[in-house]
C-alpha cells in the first residue's frame, strides 16, 4: 500500500506563523546568507519578530565559538538586530573536549578555522601524538572529497582514535556552489567503524543548549510548544527540530533549492517526498524566510 504524504502548507510570508511562538531556533547558512552576502528578507523579518518581544537564538553548525561566528555574520551583512545569542557547533565541541579530559588534539581543517582552539588547554599535535582527532572540514574543500582522507582514517581507526565532528553538515553552499563538510568525514569514518561524537545539529546537545540560553534572556522556562525550528536542511534542521520535540518551518531556497525549486518556486510534490517523516512537525515551507 502506497504511503500517503504529509502536505506541507506553502507560505509567501513567515510574519503570520513565527508570531505565535515566544522563541526561534534559527539556522544561520541558507537562511541569513548564502555564504557571501546577508539574505534581505530575514535581515528584516527577525528584527521585526525580536521588536515584537521574540527571542532569536542562532543555532549554526559552524565549526567556530560562538564569537567569532557573529564575527563572520558581521562580515556578510547580518544585522545584529537578527539575534540574541548562537549556539555553534564550535562551542558544543570545545564542551566535548573538555568533557573527556583530551589534551592533545590533531586537528582536520582548514586554518581558517583556527579560532575553535583558541585560548584551550588541549594542544594540536601531529596525527601519531593525538588522543584524537577534530575535524572541522576538509583543508582543501574545492577540490577534495571525504574520500581523500580514508587513508588518514584507517590510520585513526587502527588506533582506535575517536573522531569530534565540529560540523555535522555533508555540504554547504557558497554562493550557489556546493562544497563537502566536515560530516561528509565523519560519516567515512563512522562507516569505516570509527567512533564519531557529532557536535551539532541534528543531535539533542545543539537543543538542549538553545533552550538554556532561550531561558536566560527570558529569565523564566521555555515550553517546547513555544519554540519554532527555522532550517534549509531537511538531515539536520528538520530531523533535529523534531528530536527536540520543537516546531519547524522549512527554508527551501537553501540547501535543497535545486531539488525542489523551479526558479523561485517550490514544487509541492517534490518537497512533501523530500521531507518524509519530517513532515509532521514541519508547520510550512517557503523559498526565503521573509516577514
Amino acid at each position: 500500500m502506497k504511503e500517503t504524504l504529509i502536505m506541507v502548507e506553502l507560505l509567501t510570508g513567515a510574519g503570520a506563523l513565527i508570531s505565535r511562538y515566544e522563541v526561534l531556533f534559527c539556522d544561520v547558512w541558507g537562511v541569513l546568507h548564502d555564504g557571501r552576502t546577508a539574505y534581505p528578507g530575514a535581515n528584516s523579518c527577525l528584527p521585526r519578530f525580536r521588536a515584537g518581544g521574540g527571542r532569536v537564538i542562532l543555532v549554526s553548525n559552524a565549526p567556530l565559538p560562538g564569537d567569532a561566528v557573529a564575527g563572520v555574520l558581521d562580515s556578510k551583512g547580518v544585522s545584529r538586530l537578527a539575534w540574541d545569542a548562537i549556539v555553534s557547533s564550535g562551542d558544543l565541541t570545545r564542551l566535548r573536549m573538555a568533557e573527556l579530559g583530551l589534551n592533545a588534539i590533531h586537528h582536520i581543517g582548514p586554518s581558517r578555522d583556527l579560532p575553535l582552539f583558541a585560548g584551550l588547554v588541549q594542544k594540536l599535535v601531529a596525527f601519531d601524538a593525538a588522543e584524537a582527532l577534530v575535524v572541522t572540514g576538509l583543508v582543501h574543500d574545492a577540490r577534495e572529497t571525504a574520500d581523500d582522507y580514508r587513508q588518514l582514517l584507517e590510520a585513526a581507526l587502527a588506533k582506535h582514535l575517536p573522531l569530534i565532528c565540529a560540523n555535522p553538515d555533508l555540504s554547504v553552499e557558497v554562493g550557489g556552489r556546493f562544497y563537502p563538510c566536515a560530516g561528509a568525514i565523519a560519516a567515512l569514518y563512522a562507516q569505516m567503524g570509527g567512533k564519531v561524537c557529532w557536535e551539532g545539529k541534528p543531535y539533542p546537545a545543539a537543543y538542549e543548549l538553545a533552550f538554556k540560553e532561550a531561558e536566560k534572556l527570558g529569565n523564566r522556562p521555555v515550553k517546547r510548544d513555544q519554540v519554532l525550528a527555522i532550517g534549509d536542511a531537511v538531515r539536520t534542521d528538520l530531523a533535529g527540530a523534531a528530536r527536540a520535540g520543537i516546531d519547524a518551518l522549512f527554508i527551501a531556497g537553501g540547501l535543497h533549492r535545486e531539488a525542489l525549486m523551479a526558479g523561485d518556486v517550490i514544487d509541492q510534490r517534490k518537497l512533501d517526498e523530500a521531507l518524509g517523516d519530517e513532515a509532521a512537525t514541519t508547520r510550512a515551507a517557503m523559498p526565503y524566510l521573509v516577514w
